[in-house]
């Protein structure tokens, strides 16, 4: 399985997202932001970090750099797609998923542990959790409050498109929403970094599942 890594100015979570596909046994190439084509993957992943400093709205930049017309056309073929913090961002702001990222509601930039909940097992991502189970995984955002129209949610709750909610909602996002699939279910962005919960150094190895069973799922494909 081989996996590409979009790095922008700005990503500070590249290396940290490459070496959590590794460890999940994928190869790994990353791609820079100026370029128009992917190599031959089968998962792209989109890291956090500050892509162009944030200037203009989080992620908006870095929607429009050559190499994104090329994730969409990824995604669009039905190609897996992993978005994480910046990368959230960056694929709302794609219209990869739906929904924005707000200013966080305290106005603070928060980094610390939160406690989620699995909302479901249907998708590549999830399915090695099972639905309904807690989990703790780093956030690090000042831009993390997610906000959709209420039709919008209401179609992510009534389609299963939710993908992990905050226990304790950090940061005002609607519906205590914390990361969202693609109807597909093959891109999900999430704010919150199981690449920094992927190894027992990290003290937390809640995130590592999620690497594993996606390459698990993608090699059994």
């Amino acid at each position: 399985m081989k996996a590409a890594v979009i790095v922008f100015p700005g990503s500070n979570c590249d290396r940290d997202l490459a070496m959590a596909f590794e460890q999940a046994g994928m190869s790994v190439e990353r791609v820079w932001h100026k370029d128009t084509a992917l190599p031959k993957v089968d998962l792209v992943g989109i890291p956090g970090g500050f892509s162009f400093g944030d200037y203009l709205r989080c992620g908006a930049i870095a929607a429009n750099a050559p190499i994104c017309n090329a994730v969409r056309a990824h995604a669009e073929a039905g190609g897996y797609v992993l978005g994480v913090c910046n990368g959230f961002q960056v694929l709302t702001e794609t219209g990869l998923l739906p929904g924005a990222l707000l200013r966080n509601a305290g106005l603070k930039y928060i980094c610390r542990t939160v406690d989620l909940r699995v909302e479901t097992a249907d998708s590549a991502y999830t399915e090695s959790y099972g639905a309904g189970t807690e989990i703790a995984l780093p956030i690090a955002h000042h831009d993390g409050n997610y906000f959709a129209d209420d039709a919008t949610l209401d179609r992510l709750e009534g389609e299963g498109l939710v993908a992990f909610r905050y226990l304790q909602n950090p940061n005002g996002s609607a519906r205590d929403i914390a990361g969202i699939l693609s109807p597909n279910r093959r891109v999900l962005g999430m704010m919150p970094h199981p690449e920094r919960a992927s190894e027992a150094a990290h003290g937390n190895e809640d995130g590592a599942r999620l690497f594993a069973h996606t390459a698990e799922a993608l090699a059994a494909a």
